[in-house]
């Protein structure tokens, strides 16, 4: 069964946020659009890569109303550790959400049983706590947050316009498509 149009399951987390350990569980993502990112571990290669590169985007995100969380089965204090150990990882502003008992990345189907580790999974939710864009990379392909910001700018606009739909490398601004007996095979 697919994770699209699901709602998400319940968790309680810790996590580290602008130099803090804080809680936080599916309620926090209630309400607002969210970004879900799963990565392997910290303290290793292509992670740090994706995840300063989200850093980069996260005003743009917040702009637009979505908080992102990156998620591993890390410890919290693994997740302050590699923030004061990587000039990468320090730029992060997002929370970093601990899941050392695996119950969160089981939740979105992306662990790695025998490594206790999580695929690089990518989830989009909506307000309601319903998945709307589920993406899962193997361990050495790293993503991209130009990309997905365009997903979740894509997937916000079909929810606010009944009837329309983003085409391929729809950005905001660009016409939109109203599916219909007439497009059939016209496009």
């Amino acid at each position: 069964m697919s994770i699209i149009n699901s709602k998400i399951k319940p968790f309680n987390a810790q996590a580290f946020h602008q130099g803090k350990f804080v809680s936080v569980s599916d309620q926090d993502l209630i309400g607002k659009w969210s970004v879900v990112v799963f990565y392997p571990a910290d303290f290793t290669f292509v992670c740090p890569t994706e995840l300063g590169d989200l850093a980069d985007f996260y005003p743009q995100f917040q702009e637009i109303g979505v908080e992102v969380y990156s998620v591993s089965t890390d410890t919290h204090f693994t997740h302050k550790a590699w923030h004061d150990a990587s000039e990468t990882i320090k730029k992060i502003n997002y929370p970093m959400v601990a899941d050392p008992t695996g119950t969160i990345t089981r939740n979105f189907d992306v662990m790695i049983e025998e490594e206790g580790l999580a695929l690089r999974g990518t989830f989009v939710i909506n307000p309601e706590g319903v998945v709307k864009v589920a993406e899962i990379h193997d361990l050495g392909i790293g993503r991209s947050a130009s990309e997905l910001f365009r997903k979740v700018q894509a997937a916000q606009y079909v929810a606010n316009h009944d009837g329309e739909v983003c085409p391929a490398k729809w950005t905001p601004g660009e016409k939109t498509l109203a599916p219909s007996l007439d497009l059939v095979g016209k496009i």
